[in-house]
């Protein structure tokens, strides 16, 4: 996310930041020991709110709150998509490192 740090505020840093914590959100779905669905379902809430306070371009902002969204829910199908369009829509903003490591992220959600 290097990217992140140096660009300006705004869109840009906005951007690779929403697209960070929407990877954050849906990491909480795997691993051993996944949390629980209500523990998912109050950070995404929290979330949408920390969202509806930044400046990320539409496109970005519709694509990370679909994943904010997807992983308050118990399907992960839905947030491997979600996280795929994110990774998308921010790999403008992203240097590769952190264009490949969401690509790698979104390959283990899809198992």
């Amino acid at each position: 996310m290097l990217a992140a740090g140096r660009a300006p505020l705004g869109g840009p840093r906005e951007s690779a930041l929403a697209a960070l914590m929407g990877a954050r959100l849906a990491a909480g779905l795997l691993g051993p020991t996944p949390l629980a669905s209500d523990a998912r379902a109050t950070r995404a809430d929290a979330a949408r709110g920390w969202l509806g306070s930044i400046a990320v371009p539409p496109v970005a902002k519709v694509a990370v709150a679909r994943l904010i969204e997807a992983t308050g829910r118990d399907d992960l199908a839905s947030v491997a998509t979600a996280m795929a369009k994110v990774t998308e829509v921010a790999a403008p903003y992203l240097d590769r490192a952190a264009q490949a490591e969401l690509e790698r992220f979104c390959a283990a959600l899809r198992g």
